[in-house]
């Protein structure tokens, strides 16, 4: 299972004019091939009336899809410079559609290449990127005699509180970063001496903005 890695938080969408052409961006997540296809298609509908529908997205733990579309710009103009604003910001899951309503004004190859790249970087900005990293649910027990001292201490902690359930223990879940984990059992066993019980529950992914 992947660990930590950059995408976009969603949905965003930008606008650009460039000697009269008009370049809007459209951004979201896809973790799929088919999620990013059925997307292009969805914009492409949308902007059917459009010059161009140019699109790049990259998909999979190793980036193992990658695929670029010029959709009737001279090749290499469009859909590579898109890809390449997604490999220089490391950006996985994510696909991206420009739709350009042509202007009159050739740009020429390097200015279809800047625009398409501009078109791209505030398309992404406009959708936020964030990191998301794999954090174990932990679920620590105790005796209702230590709930004091360990509630303070975990609110007071870096470590994401999600729930405390009151039963014949106290079990307190809370969200540990996989690569903190021996760190936070060793923390927990100190402050309880030993009396905690912790269990690892599932593996999930927390978002942060970045």
């Amino acid at each position: 299972m992947r660990k930590d890695y950059v995408t976009v938080k969603g949905f965003g969408e930008t606008e650009i004019i460039i000697q009269k052409s008009r370049f809007l961006t459209y951004v979201n997540r896809a973790e799929t091939e088919q999620e990013a296809q059925a997307f292009i298609e969805e914009i492409k509908s949308k902007h059917k009336s459009a010059n161009h529908n140019c699109s790049a997205y990259m998909i999979g733990e190793h980036d193992s899809i990658q695929k670029a579309n010029d959709d009737g710009e001279p090749s290499g103009t469009a859909g590579v410079p898109m890809l390449e604003v997604l490999k220089k910001q490391g950006l996985k899951d994510t696909v991206v559609v420009v739709t350009r309503y042509f202007g009159g004004i050739k740009l020429g190859g390097g200015g279809l290449i800047r625009a398409y790249g501009k078109a791209t970087t505030e398309g992404i900005q406009a959708a936020c990127i964030v990191e998301r990293r794999l954090h174990h649910l932990m679920k620590v027990s105790v005796d209702y005699t230590w709930l004091g001292k360990v509630e303070n201490e975990v609110r007071g902690s870096a470590y994401p509180l999600e729930r405390i359930e009151y039963a014949d223990n106290v079990e307190i879940f809370l969200y540990v970063p996989v690569s903190t984990e021996e760190k936070f059992v060793e923390w927990i066993t100190e402050m309880t001496n030993g009396q905690a019980i912790i269990k690892r529950e599932l593996a999930e992914f927390i978002e942060f903005d970045i």
